[in-house]
């Protein structure tokens, strides 16, 4: 399983670091600049506004079926069909929903239908994320790395062609970025259906209320999970932009550093869609979790804390390449937001065992409380200190809920050597910042400075134990399936 886990993370590594960081770097941040900060602001809160009632589209079920089919993977054609007619019904209602309370927030006129749009492209999204769970659960990994990046190439080459192929014409608008979603999760969806369909043998959609029910009865807790979870990911930028004057302006502010944090995100959620299936099935056939555990904690604790610790030392430089505009005011938020990323690597780790091992109450309970504390926060923060109040707000909520998580994956199935792994963290983390310190001395590009830093950062980690020369061998070893 250590195996299967490292080397589909490269194969996945290697092809989300080829497209999406261009994506959210390039043509996202080009599409800001095109806009404006005001502009792409209000799209921001709107998306953000659709993330959080994403789960009356869902309801749990695609983590749900992740482990269900991990476990019961014959299984698959029979839930299909189900499911499909029940999705349909959730759809109707998460737009009528999400548009009511767009009314009710007072967006009306371009921003209401742009929203619309938005309903549409989470629709696209989660219906890809679920077909997407079949294939993980079926443990054909690298069907779903080549689905995870489909989307976003043809992204890149569309609206890549729309800001800067076009010659002429009128100034790049909001809304076409948004159809371009439209477009190319449309065809991804009809990709990912077509692989599903080989794997699952035919399949005949039915509405069946007896089988709606089990199915929602079951995934329930999933989706209260992910509900208060987005709560926290995502309530800092809509209550930015209602709660201050300028808040469209300080929700593109915040957003120039929460990019950066997106971008990184990306990475650590493909590392749970990695483990969520493999702890699954593991659990079931009693195999020990823990190497298995040890060994994506030491690895995602070695790459984010680098990450945080370079991108912490020069944030006005960082986001420099990217944009010209309100650089000065977005520098405080970006070293929160990476910081708020080591946090959320390790609830991708233990969140990810805890899911698997259907350890879902004491989950929400600690997803409600890192909720509300956000909330609050955001609350008590925003006024004074505008989109860096939002930036301590998520370190302070994804720092707590992280570390009770770890503690419930310690206690409900007895993972040793955690301690050992987070001070090997923090030696980590002072070896790079002793390195930072010394490349401040040195006059250079950023791009020398970071090229200088990742030898420094991989040395630090086989020197601190996070990163071992066995994995490496164990990496490189293709003996055996790793998944298809």
């Amino acid at each position: 399983m250590r195996r299967a886990f490292l080397t589909n993370l490269l194969l996945l590594l290697a092809l989300n670091l080829l497209v999406k960081p261009f994506y959210i770097l390039g043509i996202d941040a080009g599409v800001q600049r095109a806009v404006g900060a005001e502009a792409y602001g209000l799209y921001a809160a709107l998306l953000s506004l659709g993330f959080l009632l994403n789960i009356v589209l869902d309801l749990g079920i695609t983590n749900y079926n992740t482990r269900h089919i991990a476990q019961h993977t014959p299984l698959m054609g029979k839930y299909l069909g189900g499911v499909a007619a029940m999705r349909g019904g959730l759809m109707i209602a998460y737009a009528a929903i999400t548009v009511c309370v767009g009314i009710v927030l007072g967006y009306r006129g371009e921003a209401l239908g742009m929203l619309g749009w938005l309903v549409l492209n989470q629709a696209l999204v989660a219906s890809i994320l679920y077909l997407r769970s079949n294939i993980q659960g079926a443990q054909r990994f690298r069907q779903d790395s080549l689905l995870s990046v489909l989307d976003r190439v043809l992204l890149i080459a569309g609206v890549g062609w729309l800001l800067w192929g076009r010659a002429g014409g009128e100034p790049f608008r909001i809304e076409w970025f948004v159809w371009a979603q439209t477009v190319a999760y449309g065809v991804t969806l009809l990709v990912a259906l077509v692989l599903v369909r080989r794997l699952s043998g035919p399949v005949r959609v039915a509405w069946n209320p007896a089988f709606s029910w089990v199915v929602m009865k079951r995934s329930f807790p999933y989706a209260l999970l992910i509900l208060l979870m987005t709560f926290y990911y995502r309530i800092d930028t809509v209550m930015l932009e209602r709660l201050l004057p300028d808040g469209a302006v300080q929700a593109g502010i915040y957003y120039q550093g929460f990019r950066w944090f997106e971008a990184l995100n990306m990475l650590g959620y493909l590392v749970a869609g990695l483990l969520l299936p493999l702890f699954s099935r593991m659990l079931k056939e009693r195999i020990d979790i823990a190497p298995l555990a040890g060994l994506a904690f030491r690895l995602v604790m070695a790459g984010a804390i680098a990450i945080a610790v370079f991108g912490g030392a020069w944030p006005e430089q960082v986001l420099g390449l990217l944009y010209s505009d309100h650089v000065v005011e977005s520098a405080p938020v970006l070293p929160l937001l990476l910081w708020s990323f080591v946090a959320v690597c390790a609830t991708y780790v233990f969140g990810s065992l805890l899911t698997a091992g259907g350890n879902l109450r004491a989950l929400n309970w600690m997803a409600a409380g890192g909720a509300l504390l956000n909330i609050g926060l955001n609350a008590m923060l925003i006024p004074r200190m505008q989109a860096e109040g939002a930036a301590w707000a998520a370190l302070t909520a994804q720092v707590l809920t992280a570390g009770a998580q770890v503690a419930l994956a310690m206690v409900l199935h007895r993972i040793n050597g955690v301690p050992g792994i987070l001070l090997r963290s923090l030696a980590h983390a002072v070896l790079l910042l002793l390195a930072i310190a010394l490349l401040r001395q040195w006059e250079s590009p950023l791009a020398l400075r970071a090229l200088a830093f990742a030898p420094i950062a991989v040395a630090a980690a086989f020197a601190t134990g996070l990163l071992r020369v066995a994995d490496l061998r164990e990496a490189l070893s293709f003996k055996g399936k790793s998944g298809s």
